[in-house]
């Protein structure tokens, strides 16, 4: 079964601004990286120590990199409400944004069209604002149906293509459907294939943090 069914999802965690688990960034100056998405990204299930945004922020941290990554997941959210919580997340002013959504809307068999109508619009606000979007790709099991199956796979690349992202083909890639990489409950990476994940997410903002970011 393929891996993006680990957004079938936990249940919905309470939505707070991305700035409300970072009280100290008062005086912080570093241009931000935006983990925005669900639960994938929000780390459910794990010690909030373990999540990849902050497995990125300590990989970046030792290579140098002067940038503060910000947490802005949620367990449960759809495009829809990623749209909703947009503003909080420009609000960051960030440099990079990870863009981690559309599992749930798939999982939940909504239309296509309707989650692509929302990144589009989650993704101009973005580039609007100055940021560069790395897009997770993410698949959905077989009992889906080819037809859905590709068409959800492909509005990540159409997407990709018609903003100019960066594209990480499979946010999961080499974690799921690997029974020791997920949680008991066969929906979230744990610790293990978290850091898979942030290291998948890392090869594709590396080459992002070393171009100027004007």
């Amino acid at each position: 079964m393929c891996a993006c069914q680990q957004n079938q999802e936990a249940p919905r965690a309470a939505k707070v601004s991305p700035t409300q688990s970072s009280p100290a960034r008062v005086a912080d100056d570093r241009p931000v990286i935006v983990c925005f998405g669900d639960s994938l990204t929000a780390g459910a299930g794990l010690d909030p120590a373990q999540s990849y945004p902050e497995l990125l922020q300590k990989e970046l941290d030792s290579r140098g990199e002067r940038y503060h990554v910000v947490n802005a997941g949620v367990s449960g959210d759809t495009t829809q409400d990623g749209l909703a919580r947009l503003p909080m997340v420009v609000a960051e002013k960030p440099a990079i944004v990870v863009l981690e959504f559309g599992a749930n809307d798939g999982l939940r068999g909504q239309p296509v069209a309707s989650a692509k109508a929302n990144l589009q619009q989650i993704i101009e606000a973005l580039q609007k604002g100055g940021a560069k979007v790395v897009l997770a790709g993410m698949t959905l099991p077989p009992n889906y149906g080819a037809d859905y199956i590709r068409k959800f796979e492909a509005m990540y690349k159409d997407l990709a293509a018609q903003y100019r992202l960066t594209l990480i083909p499979f946010f999961l890639e080499g974690v799921g459907g690997a029974p020791a990489l997920m949680q008991q409950d066969g929906l979230h990476p744990n610790a293990e294939g978290t850091r898979k994940v942030a290291a998948t997410v890392l090869k594709y903002v590396e080459p992002l943090v070393k171009r100027p970011t004007g």
